[in-house]
């Protein structure tokens, strides 16, 4: 059994009006050592045995979790110990 993480971000030439709308709010709240907030999405999960992970959490993450035009992804496996 794996734990898969995978971590989505918008790619650097795509605005994200979310993380400015939180920078703005942080700085209102006088955290202005802030100088740029990205949103992203975090997801965990958990596989079955399987003979190519990589390949499985790729296929995945490039026909459903992710927008590939104007997102990037990052994953890490982990083993799991099966409970």
């Amino acid at each position: 059994m794996y734990k898969v993480t995978v971590f989505v971000t918008l790619r650097e030439s795509v605005l994200d009006p979310q993380g400015v709308a939180v920078k703005n709010s942080l700085h209102r709240m006088s955290y202005e050592e802030v100088s740029e907030v990205r949103i992203g999405k975090y997801l965990e999960l958990t596989i079955n045995e399987q003979e190519d992970v990589d390949t499985r959490v790729k296929e995945m993450c490039e026909k459903l979790l992710v927008n590939t035009v104007i997102e990037d992804y990052r994953y890490e496996v982990e083993e799991a110990v099966a409970q």
